[in-house]
């Protein structure tokens, strides 16, 4: 019996030591398991912070300022493309030389950020740009596209612009001076006639640029063709006032845009709006050197141009050739209507405020009937100095200007500015709600008006 007890008492130990092992080996496994699991999973969670991030450095980008970055740049957005939300990033602390290049939404998930916080700079060299392109740098035919960041997009136009827009070489008449001479030395060849755009947006829904610099572009700093719901804020663009054709902002054929809160240094209008214009605000913006705040020209080699409900409010401008300005060319047609500028402040500014259904861009145009018609004008609260003619309203005989509307105008002649013209006006017809100053005395009060207009 003794036996037997002791035979059924070693056999329990034994099975209770192989339980106590079989369960240690089981926690264990399940904590190798467990441990494999979490490491796995934290690294997914980490990735998952920045799988969205592609940073052009990631794919070969050098950012050296002197290696072609390009193909890099190429290579991040198509991979960004692939993911919705997803950034594109050009880090700080980086110049990138980056030649023509278009980014395109063909295949593109939507809303794709691309985070500029390093500069780029356009090549200088006349082979990068082979007979001419009409832009540097394009975003086309995206949905949710975002530009934003710190960073500096850098045309480097002086090399662009030592020839006038007009240059023949042909022309013995046209002279070479020892700077263009140096460019020309420098690059081997002339730069193409047809200067680029630094950055342009096409066939694009809900575009946002915020933040970013552009400088020293060849032509236009920023341009919108064709765009649907537009953002621009903290916007700044830097080129000299006597650069040529190089608008701050230009829009064309879009609708729904937003800009503010930016500053536009540029050689020709800070912001441009073309045919196809509608529902534009504009505000808090600060302008100069440059054209002044321009809609138009319109209507060019007898074309239809049709803008509407356009507003400019809370608006500085010093030292620009024009304040706000409507232009068109004779021979046009359709309309511009609905329009507002409202508290803008000039300094020493040459044409405060322009109407000019006679603009003619380099000579040799001819008298002609047809016009772009001009209706529904509001000034409110302009006020400062000017330097040439303080308000000019030439509106075409066959169709006038009707139902411009002038409230609390106060312009005086800048300092040491003492002989200058006074308003002027041809077939302009409207209302002074209030005094002017200086009294605009040849406004039409009569409610004629004129002849018709092809609809838009």
């Amino acid at each position: 019996m003794l036996n037997m007890y002791r035979l059924n008492m070693k056999c329990l130990a034994l099975n209770f030591l192989l339980s106590i092992s079989l369960f240690s080996w089981s926690f264990e496994t399940c904590e190798a398991r467990y441990s494999v699991y979490w490491r796995g999973n934290r690294r997914s969670i980490a990735e998952g912070k920045t799988s969205g991030t592609f940073s052009v450095l990631d794919y070969g980008a050098k950012g050296d300022g002197t290696s072609d970055d390009t193909k890099a740049f190429e290579d991040a957005w198509k991979e960004a493309c692939k993911v919705a939300a997803s950034t594109l990033l050009v880090p700080s602390g980086s110049t990138f030389l980056v030649g023509p290049v278009s980014f395109l939404g063909k295949d593109c998930k939507e809303n794709i950020v691309f985070l500029l916080d390093g500069k780029i700079i356009a090549p200088t060299s006349s082979s990068a740009w082979g007979s001419g392109l009409l832009q540097w740098i394009e975003f086309k035919s995206l949905k949710g596209i975002t530009i934003k960041g710190k960073g500096v997009i850098d045309g480097r136009g002086s090399v662009w612009w030592n020839k006038s827009p007009d240059y023949d070489p042909a022309d013995e008449s046209e002279s070479i001076t020892s700077n263009d001479t140096m460019v020309e030395a420098q690059l081997g060849t002339e730069m193409p006639r047809t200067k680029p755009t630094a950055l342009r947006f096409y066939g694009s829904n809900g575009v946002t640029v915020s933040g970013i610099t552009i400088q020293n572009s060849p032509q236009t700093h920023l341009k919108f063709d064709s765009c649907i719901s537009i953002q621009v804020s903290d916007f700044t663009t830097s080129s000299p006032g006597d650069s040529p054709n190089t608008d701050g902002i230009h829009l064309q054929n879009s609708q729904d845009a937003v800009i503010y809160r930016s500053k536009l240094a540029c050689g020709d209008d800070c912001i441009s709006i073309q045919t196809g214009c509608s529902n534009i605000y504009i505000h808090d913006v600060d302008c100069g050197p440059g054209h002044g705040i321009s809609i138009g020209g319109l209507g060019k080699e007898n074309t239809k141009a049709c803008v509407s409900n356009i507003t400019v409010r809370d608006v500085t401008m010093h030292e620009t050739t024009n304040g706000v300005r409507i232009k068109s060319w004779q021979g046009g047609s359709g309309s511009v209507k609905q329009v507002m500028f409202s508290n803008i402040q000039v300094s020493e500014v040459a044409n405060p405020i322009i109407i000019d259904q006679y603009y003619c861009d380099g000579g040799g145009c001819r008298n002609q009937t047809s016009a772009v018609a001009v209706s529904n004008i509001n000034y409110i609260n302009i006020k400062g100095t000017y330097t040439k003619e303080p308000v000019r309203f030439a509106c075409s005989d066959s169709l006038p200007c009707t139902g411009i509307s002038l409230s609390t105008i106060e312009l005086k002649p800048a300092t040491g500015k003492a002989s200058l013209l006074d308003p002027f006006c041809w077939e302009a017809h409207g209302e002074l709600k209030t005094k002017t100053l200086p009294p605009i005395q040849c406004l039409k009060t009569d409610k004629s008006t004129g002849g018709a207009s092809q609809a838009c």
